[in-house]
């Protein structure tokens, strides 16, 4: 309950800065993360005697993309419910990295870049969609 709680300030310390439009979003979504019971401890992984929190697996739901594995938590539209999914290959639809930790498109595996036109009126709705891109081929085709 310690991880919800500090994940819960860092939101709502963002929101402190956030304009006024994006402020009772902020709240809302501190305020489900706060409704999910505590994560699950694994009994079988011990460090030091102490129990280490697991993450989700992919399918699983989420409300943030930290409580995930692949580090993605997505969902299909703005109503339905966020899962676990792994992120997106090469050549495939992405999201650039956001404050909201759910996306419409995960973001890219590691060593490749969203490539996309970042807008604010994308990234206060999540509407910032690109492809993912090795970063060295796109330096050779511009």
């Amino acid at each position: 309950m310690r991880s919800a709680w500090l994940i819960a300030v860092c939101v709502l310390a963002s929101a402190l800065a956030a304009p006024s439009k994006e402020k009772g979003l902020i709240i809302n979504l501190v305020r489900i993360l706060l409704s999910f019971p505590p994560p699950r401890l694994s009994s079988s992984s011990y460090d030091g005697g102490h129990k280490c929190v697991s993450f989700q697996d992919n399918g699983e739901l989420c409300v943030v993309s930290m409580q995930c594995k692949s580090s993605c938590c997505h969902r299909q539209d703005g109503l339905s419910l966020a899962r676990c999914a792994p992120r997106s290959a090469e050549n495939a639809k992405c999201s650039p990295k956001t404050l909201y930790g759910t996306y419409y498109h995960c973001t890219c595996e590691n060593g490749l870049k969203c490539d996309t036109d970042i807008t604010i009126d994308g990234s206060i709705t999540n509407t910032n969609f690109g492809i993912c891109r090795d970063p060295s081929e796109m330096k050779t085709t511009a």
